[in-house]
């Protein structure tokens, strides 16, 4: 009798050290898995940069038909650029003016006044990078910013 309960505790005792190491491991995994999923640290930019600024970009916005009153789009504009390229963005100005110009003059006062500035920013991006594209020129900015923005 003394045998058979030996055998039972044993057989017992190694099913909880089983268990035990099972539930240790599936812990572990669980563990490796959420720290797969966690964002990784942001890298940081260790580029120089320098911010020319683009003072008074002025569009009279399209009216609706009949209006009396002009309504104007007023921006500043900031390029975040290389500081190795700053003098390159400032002898582009003229041509980011043009640019400018001719994206924001498209716009009706309804359009500008609902838009956000990030959209508007968007937009003023995108026909920078088309204009920069079609000429088969390298942007001499990583982004254009809109560093005041007056509708009336």
């Amino acid at each position: 009798m003394k045998k058979s309960i030996r055998i039972a505790i044993l057989g017992l005792a190694g099913l909880v050290i089983a268990a035990a190491g099972g539930g240790g491991v599936w812990w572990w995994q669980g563990r490796q898995a959420a720290a797969a999923k966690a964002p990784a640290a942001p890298v940081l930019d260790k580029q120089e940069y320098k911010y020319v600024t683009l003072d008074k970009v002025i569009v009279m916005l399209r009216g609706n038909a009949g209006e009396p009153l002009s309504h104007y789009l007023a921006v500043d504009l900031v390029f975040k650029t290389a500081a190795e390229k700053e003098k390159i963005v400032k002898e582009h100005l003229p041509l980011l003016r043009s640019i400018a110009v001719k994206a924001l003059s498209a716009y009706t006062l309804d359009k500008a006044t609902a838009m956000t500035i990030e959209q508007l920013a968007a937009d003023v991006n995108a026909a920078f990078e088309a204009s920069y594209t079609s000429d088969r020129h390298e942007k001499p900015f990583t982004e254009a910013l809109i560093g005041k923005l007056i509708v009336e």
